[in-house]
């Protein structure tokens, strides 16, 4: 077994995303340090009669076309999602240089995926060859209009590979589909393959574009999204006591992970540090997470223990602050038992306020905001925090950006029916025991 002091040093190089606040980084957490929402009315089917008829959705404009002849290829297989995340990869390879890395074999990939669903239109194309005794076999087999593609889009283990394929990453490729853990847990996983000597460097991250009529209507039945808000900009309020539910979203989020001593001979410019990893599982129910926060508790715990800190050493909270009844008061919960009375000196935010939960990417998007606000000393707000509840009673920082210089944060990602990922991240520092300086360019 490794000890701490052997372990090997996991940097981040490069990062990237798309949301539907923002093109890339930049530009979304620039507006996130405004506080301002990407939610609006849906635009891409016909919500009409639903309770809930809003979500995060990406500008079409933001995605890039394809020009080269492998890149319009592989994507020819993918979803919406994977042609997000392809977006997002590209941003954060070019930042880490990825393409420079001689030894392609010590280049992994994780990613947090869930596959595609299928449209409605595919849906009634092929039940046209079901009697509801058995299928037409034979006019089955003859469709004309339905592309074989659609099996490959669908299957969560095809993202893994295809970004791998994109990127030329002939190490490790694995997909993970843990709901709202996956994106945090991609970064863990890779950051656990790194740590242990079995890559050099990691694409990890997530992506998930859910927003059609046969993913939104599953969420809208089981009661999960916000269904009252006075306009779609103020519906997602975590930890408000008018909440309602979730307001979903689709985007992606890259990193790219690597050994500290590969990154320094390589000269790239070093923007952080992954410090400590924490997962669990509630074993609770399908539907639920533990209403103590069992599970959330043993992840936060996890992450500080692995990166051999105390939760006195924890500056900022990114929550997983999904704004449902469920999670806002058990995250609250949870905190409190981890850190004690220093719970309510420590600023906890939610980036759902204002980007919605992208599900499978929210948890590398997430991650991706606090280290940078980290580099920048800004911790983003929680916006739409009016009406404070009596459950949830900890520093949330309310609709405004906050000035503070912070080193060292916990990233949570609580997923449906508990599974729990947390993200322990540092500011990067070059001497050898441990984070606290700065390198980000727009640093004060």
């Amino acid at each position: 077994m490794l000890t701490s002091s052997s372990r090997r040093r996991v940097v981040i190089t490069g990062y990237g995303m798309v949301t539907p606040l923002g093109k890339n980084t930049e530009d979304t957490f620039e507006k996130a340090s405004q506080g301002k929402s990407g939610i609006d009315y849906l635009s891409r089917f016909d919500t009409s009669g639903l309770p809930c008829r809003i979500g995060g959705e990406v500008n079409d404009q933001w995605l890039e076309k394809e020009e080269d002849e492998k890149s319009l290829r592989l994507l020819a297989f993918s979803s919406r999602g994977l042609r997000l995340m392809a977006k997002a990869t590209r941003e954060a390879a070019g930042q880490a240089g990825l393409d420079h890395v001689v030894k392609r074999e010590r280049i992994g990939c994780v990613l947090g995926f869930h596959g595609d669903n299928p449209s409605v239109e595919d849906l009634v194309l092929l039940h046209r060859y079901y009697d509801g005794k058995g299928w037409d076999s034979r006019g089955l087999l003859s469709l004309e209009g339905y592309s074989h593609l659609n099996f490959l889009r669908r299957k969560p283990d095809v993202g893994g590979a295809i970004l791998s394929r994109l990127f030329r990453c002939a190490g490790p490729a694995l997909s993970i589909a843990s709901a709202c853990a996956a994106g945090s847990q991609a970064i863990g996983e890779s950051f656990r393959i790194i740590r242990d000597g079995r890559a050099d460097v990691m694409i990890a991250g997530g992506c998930d574009s859910q927003l059609n009529f046969v993913g939104f209507v599953g969420f809208v039945l089981i009661k999960a999204l916000a269904e009252k808000y006075s306009t779609p900009q103020k519906a997602s309020r975590p930890f408000d006591r008018k909440r309602s539910g979730f307001v979903m979203s689709e985007g992606a989020g890259a990193v790219i992970l690597e050994d500290l001593e590969h990154a320094r001979s390589r000269g790239i410019p070093i923007l952080g540090e992954v410090l400590g990893y924490g997962v669990s599982a509630d074993a609770y129910r399908i539907t639920d997470t533990h209403p103590k926060g069992l599970g959330a508790v043993l992840a936060m715990r996890g992450a500080i223990e692995d990166a051999s800190l105390s939760s006195a050493d924890i500056d900022y909270i990114n929550a997983h602050g999904t704004s449902t009844a469920q999670n806002d008061p058990t995250e609250t919960t949870a905190i409190k038992e981890v850190f004690g009375e220093r719970a309510r000196e420590i600023p906890v935010s939610s980036n759902k306020s204002m980007l919605g939960h992208t599900i499978g990417a929210a948890g590398a998007i997430e991650a991706i905001l606090t280290l940078v606000g980290m580099n920048r000393s800004i911790i983003l707000p929680t916006i739409n925090y009016e009406f404070p509840d009596p459950k949830c009673d900890l520093d949330y920082v309310p609709n405004e950006a906050r000035r503070k210089k912070h080193g060292r944060a916990l990233s949570n990602s609580f997923g449906f029916g508990g599974q729990n990922a947390c993200l322990c991240i540092g500011r990067y520092d070059d001497r050898d025991d441990g984070p606290s300086l700065c390198l980000d360019s727009h640093a004060p």
